[in-house]
C-alpha cells in the first residue's frame, strides 16, 4: 500500500465585530507593538525624531548591563552629584552598586544615577559614554536615534522615535533584572533613601510590568509601557503628550486597543479528528486525532489557516499515540501554534493466515467483477 503526506488547509472565520476606530490619543507619536512577535498594530509618526526625555536612560541602562555587574561598586563623580532636576540626592564621593544605581535610574528616573552610572562606564569620562551610546545604537539599526546625555535632559541633537524606544525597551526586557526593577513601586537603596517610581500605571492599570517614563520641558510626557493579559504582550509608546494626565489616559487608550486585537479561540480540540489515513488487509480506516488542544490568541482582523498534515494509508502494525501527522495553525503566514496527529487506536498486523485470506477475498472479489 503506497502512503502519501497529504496536506489540507482551512481558512477558519471568526464571529463578532473585528473593526474598532484607533483611539485618539494626544501627543506627538505613538506606537503599539506585539511584544512578542514585534508586529506593529498601529502607528503615527513612530519614525520621526523628537526629544525622550529620561527614556534615553534605556539605552544607560543597557551599555551598564553591558559592561558591568550589578555588584560592582561605583563611586559617585562630582559632575553626577551635580546634576539637577529629578534625583536620588547622591552625594560626590558615595559608593553604590551598579543594582542600586540601575533601580534608581529606572524606578526613580534619577539623572544623578544614569549619570553615575555613565562616568563609571565610560572610564570617567561622559563624552566617552555617550560616544558608546550612539555606536552601539548604529549597531542596532536605530537611525531615528542621536544621544547627547546618558540622563536624558534636554539638549540640542538629542533625539530618538517612538520606534527605536520602543524596540531598544523590547531588548532590555529581556534581562531579568530589567523586568524585575521596572515592575518595582517603590525600592530601598543605600542611605536610607526610598525610590518611588513615575510609572502611575504601575498603579492602576491590571497587567503592567513596565518599562520607563520621561519628562522634560522640550519632550512633554512620554512613556514606553508594557503589559500581559493571558499570552499576549503589548507594548505601547507615547510620545510627547502635553500633561501627566493626557499622557496616562492616552496609554492606556493604547494599550486597550492593542489588545483587543486578540482574542483566544479554541482552534484545535484534543481527540477530535482532523484526518483519517487507510489501513491495509481491509482494516477499518484509522482516525488521526489531536495530541492536545490549541487555543492560541489570534488577530481578529485576519483570516486564521488550519492546515492538516498527514498521511493518507498507515502501515501496520500502528500503535495508540503514534504520530502520524500535525496540524498548524497561522495567521497571515505566520505559524501560531502546532499539535500532533496520533492514532486514535491501536492496529497490530495480521498473521499469515489473515494475509492468505485477505488475498483470497480480494482475488474473489476481482473475478466476481470480471464475470458481471
Amino acid at each position: 500500500m503506497k502512503c502519501r503526506l497529504v496536506v489540507a488547509a482551512a481558512a477558519l472565520a471568526l464571529a463578532g465585530p473585528v473593526v474598532a476606530a484607533p483611539p485618539q490619543v494626544n501627543g506627538r507619536a505613538y506606537l503599539v507593538e506585539n511584544g512578542s512577535t514585534g508586529e506593529v498594530l498601529l502607528a503615527r509618526n513612530a519614525g520621526v525624531s523628537v526629544p525622550i526625555a529620561s527614556i534615553t536612560k534605556l539605552m544607560t541602562v543597557l551599555l551598564t548591563l553591558e559592561n558591568t555587574k550589578p555588584t560592582d561598586v561605583v563611586t559617585v563623580a562630582p559632575q553626577a552629584a551635580a546634576v539637577g532636576e529629578s534625583s536620588a540626592n547622591l552625594r560626590a564621593g558615595e559608593r553604590l552598586t551598579v543594582r542600586e544605581l540601575l533601580e534608581a535610574a529606572l524606578i526613580q528616573s534619577a539623572n544623578d544615577a544614569a549619570d553615575a552610572l555613565a562616568y563609571y562606564v565610560g572610564g570617567g569620562s561622559e563624552t566617552r559614554f555617550v560616544a558608546m551610546m550612539n555606536a552601539r545604537a548604529r549597531q542596532l539599526g536605530l537611525t531615528d536615534t542621536h544621544f547627547v546625555r546618558p540622563d536624558g535632559l534636554d539638549a540640542p541633537g538629542h533625539v530618538s522615535s517612538a520606534r527605536d524606544v520602543t524596540f531598544l525597551a523590547r531588548l532590555l526586557m529581556h534581562r531579568p533584572l530589567v523586568r524585575q526593577i521596572v515592575r518595582q513601586r517603590t525600592a530601598e537603596i543605600s542611605g536610607d533613601r526610598t525610590l518611588h517610581t513615575w510609572n502611575d500605571l504601575l498603579y492602576s492599570y491590571p497587567g503592567i510590568f513596565g518599562v520607563k517614563t520621561g519628562h522634560t520641558s522640550s519632550a512633554g510626557w512620554s512613556e514606553v509601557a508594557a503589559a500581559r493579559r493571558g499570552p499576549v504582550t503589548i507594548y505601547a509608546t507615547l510620545l510627547g503628550s502635553p500633561d501627566r494626565g493626557t499622557r496616562n489616559a492616552g496609554l492606556v487608550r493604547l494599550l486597550d486597543w492593542g489588545f483587543s486585537r486578540y482574542r483566544d479561540m479554541t482552534i484545535v480540540q484534543r481527540g477530535r479528528t482532523y484526518a483519517v489515513a487507510e489501513l491495509g488487509y481491509g482494516r477499518k480506516p484509522l482516525a488521526l486525532v489531536a495530541a492536545g488542544s490549541l487555543t492560541p490568541a489570534v488577530r481578529v482582523d485576519y483570516p486564521v489557516v488550519r492546515r492538516v498534515t498527514a498521511m493518507d494509508a498507515a502501515s501496520l502494525p500502528v500503535s495508540r499515540g503514534q504520530t502520524l501527522g500535525h496540524v498548524q495553525i497561522l495567521q497571515r503566514g505566520r505559524l501560531v501554534g502546532s499539535v500532533a496527529l496520533v492514532a486514535s487506536r491501536s492496529v497490530g498486523e495480521p498473521g499469515l493466515g489473515g494475509r492468505m485470506r485477505w488475498y483470497a477475498r480480494r482475488t474473489l472479489d476481482h473475478m466476481w467483477g470480471w464475470v458481471s
